[in-house]
């Protein structure tokens, strides 16, 4: 998974690691965790800058 690039992908200084921070039901969480997906189909790009390079 891209998680590292995800804008949903976020760290909680308390517990010190990287969290996803969507807000899943069970059965959504399950089916990520469990590989039933190629590609997270709730990916967002986190790049706020891509928008900008791709206009130079």
């Amino acid at each position: 998974m891209e998680c590292e690039t995800c804008a949903y992908y976020a760290y909680d200084e308390e517990f010190e690691e990287y969290y996803c921070t969507l807000n899943l039901d069970e059965d959504e969480y399950a089916r990520l965790v469990q590989g039933q997906y190629k590609k997270c189909p709730y990916y967002r790009d986190g790049d706020e800058y891509k928008t900008v390079r791709h206009q130079n």
